[in-house]
């Protein structure tokens, strides 16, 4: 439910009433709901309790990080988002984007061709990170730039991540050393990762893809940073949810280069685990185990 202040806010930037509100199924950081406006309008508003924080915290850089990150995905031309219409920290309101929830075949090969084309948009940067920390889950994301992919993962990824999932107790003993292993020796595991940076969208997985008529209509809830597209790939294939339509149309568009799905991949999807640990607990934990035993760490 939206306090008076922000129905207020909403109200006085969009410059109508809010007629009505529904409440929408929401992820695991924001409230929800369908807005119907009194110029016939509807939008989508969501909401917290952030007002401001720290890098240490789980929601602290807000809604309004969210309504630049689905900005800047815009303003590569290559993926659709809802248009942002506010973005404050603690309140978010974009537009309505009409969907079914139906998906198909045909249609997944259109969200590999968005994709692919993200990716192979200028990042206009020669760094990995980005200009500010974004969020995935509501967790601070941080987004510190380094000059090499393989630097940037083991510090920013797995190292920064992994320590807050040991401090949270999720991780098996000894596993934030492994990760310190793995790390030290990670130019030599991730050999023929990429050296140019493309945009991601960072938490691509079937439920952040909106879907009408069988095809993708927008994508949702971003975590974007510069990084190897690989990254973003491997993270699909751990969610699942996304078929086979998806990846032989992105291998015609961009062919994945060899080791990624031996090697590099499971070290990917050490990243996404390793956010389900702090925000979910131990179990994720036990599954970065099993992930540092498969790759020899």
């Amino acid at each position: 439910m939206l306090r008076p202040d922000q129905t207020n806010t909403i109200e006085r930037g969009l410059g109508a009433a809010i007629r009505s509100s529904t409440p929408l199924q929401g992820g695991c950081v924001a409230t929800v709901a369908l807005l119907d406006l009194s110029d016939g309008r509807r939008v989508v508003a969501k909401t917290d309790g952030t007002r401001a924080g720290t890098r240490a915290g789980t929601t602290d850089t807000g809604l309004g990080v969210e309504g630049r990150m689905l900005s800047a995905l815009a303003e590569t031309g290559a993926v659709p988002v809802p248009g942002v219409l506010l973005a404050e920290p603690g309140l978010l309101v974009i537009e309505f984007v009409g969907n079914d929830g139906q998906k198909s075949g045909n249609g997944e090969a259109e969200l590999a061709d968005l994709i692919a084309d993200l990716h192979a948009a200028d990042a206009d940067t020669d760094a990995f990170g980005y200009a500010f920390d974004t969020r995935i889950g509501g967790l601070v994301q941080v987004n510190t730039p380094e000059p090499t992919w393989p630097r940037f993962y083991a510090r920013r990824r797995l190292l920064d991540m992994g320590r807050r999932a040991d401090a949270r107790g999720a991780l098996p003993a000894g596993t934030l050393d492994r990760l310190g292993s793995l790390a030290a020796g990670i130019d030599e595991v991730l050999t023929g990762s990429a050296t140019r940076p493309s945009l991601i969208h960072g938490d691509l997985w079937a439920g952040n893809v909106i879907w009408n008529r069988g095809t993708p209509a927008a994508l949702i809830d971003p975590a974007i940073y510069h990084a190897d597209p690989e990254v973003e790939l491997a993270f699909i294939d751990l969610m699942g949810g996304i078929g086979r339509s998806f990846w032989d149309r992105y291998q015609q568009r961009r062919p994945i280069a060899p080791g990624f799905w031996d090697r590099r991949r499971l070290v990917y999807q050490i990243y996404p685990l390793l956010v389900h640990a702090v925000l979910f607990g131990s179990g994720y934990g036990r599954s970065v185990s099993g992930l540092l035993d498969q790759i020899g760490r």
